[in-house]
């Protein structure tokens, strides 16, 4: 007898990447490097790791629950209210929140089939239906998309750019199905790669949240990939501040660290740093395109910090290839992906080494 709720037994864990020091451990290396969990290869904000000094001989005491200064910086940011904000122990934290503060149990969860996997693994564990829709051309396609709205859908997820595919849909693609968009359901827009955009078609989804055209809009966003702060997990949403105080009836207290607040006060007034990770990811990009086109090597063009790559074969047997020669890349089998492998940008250094171990294992 499973003591377990029925819902549960289906779920496929999350599966993330495979740390550096387990590698080494397991496979008695001495070198290795990680590309597989879109993190910041530069590592974390000078600014943060000075704030995070600074404070650390506070953590005998609880955070400050409500991240007054926090809220009032990224309020001054987007020009908004601080009313506007959620924070949270990461994305992964935030889309819980959204989930249990608005979809009753006879509701579902739409969102594409091949998409950041928490949507689902979150939706189906607190025991709502997901409806999935395939990608079109390795994108969202908010066309089919639509017409799976019914009277029972509640919430709408769509990461933007997507991970794993590195795309995006425009803002022509978003206002028209912004129009179609039922007065009930509730869109979350997931930009946790939002920073790395060098498009002019981007949407500007937080001109929904704004006051005078308030709509059901939730937009993510993260510390954890260009501000290398990944370890101390933040995120936010921004939302018209109705919307956040329902969520905030659910957000459980002090779940953001002192250390997390102090480094994001401090990170994000690093625009020295923002500009050196987003220069160096965009080098980085034309360097692997290159390299992969003259390999004959397939690929989605990406406007984030990782790129979807077609091995052509077993996608799990040239993981495991490459991880002999020190090299961690993600594999996309869980995302249905049987045949392609994801790996992130990271200094010219790894790239090359990633290259030349992905030559030899194809």
């Amino acid at each position: 007898m499973s003591l377990a709720r029925k819902n549960i037994s289906g779920i496929k864990p999350y599966v993330a990447g495979k740390p550096i020091e387990e590698t080494k451990r397991q496979l008695g290396l001495r070198e290795v490097i990680k590309l597989a969990s879109n993190e910041n290869p530069l590592g974390a904000s000078p600014l943060a790791l000075q704030a995070i000094k600074k404070n650390i001989t506070g953590i005998n005491r609880y955070p400050d629950s409500n991240s007054f200064y926090l809220k009032r910086k990224l309020s001054r940011c987007f020009n908004l209210e601080p009313a506007n904000f959620l924070l949270g122990n990461g994305s992964d934290e935030l889309i819980d929140i959204i989930i249990k503060a608005f979809v009753e149990e006879d509701e579902n969860i739409i969102t594409a089939e091949t998409t950041f996997l928490e949507y689902s693994i979150i939706g189906q564990a607190l025991g709502r239906r997901v409806v999935t829709v395939p990608l079109r051309y390795f994108k969202y396609d908010l066309g089919s998309i639509k017409k799976k709205i019914d009277r029972q859908t509640k919430l709408i997820f769509i990461a933007n750019p997507n991970n794993p595919t590195g795309t995006y849909v425009t803002k022509y693609e978003v206002e028209d199905f912004m129009q179609a968009l039922p007065e009930g359901v509730i869109l979350v827009m997931d930009e946790a790669y939002d920073t790395f955009i060098d498009v002019d078609d981007f949407p500007a989804s937080l001109k929904y949240v704004n006051a005078n055209n308030a709509k059901n809009v939730i937009v993510l966003k993260t510390l954890s990939k260009a501000y290398g702060l990944a370890g101390l997990r933040l995120g936010f949403a921004i939302a018209a501040a109705p919307l956040v105080s329902c969520m905030e009836k659910v957000r459980q207290p002090f779940n953001v660290n002192i250390l997390a607040q102090a480094a994001a006060l401090a990170a994000l007034e690093d625009k020295k740093f923002l500009l050196k990770t987003k220069k160096l990811i965009a080098q980085g990009k034309s360097y692997l395109y290159d390299a992969l086109t003259e390999s004959g090597i397939a690929y989605v063009p990406s406007v984030a910090n990782f790129i979807l790559i077609d091995v052509g074969r077993d996608c799990t047997e040239v993981f495991r290839e490459m991880l002999k020669y020190g090299v961690i890349v993600r594999d996309m089998k869980q995302y249905g992906l049987k045949n392609f492998i994801r790996v992130t940008i990271g200094t010219r250094k790894e790239n090359e080494r990633f290259i030349k171990v992905l030559k030899k294992v194809l």
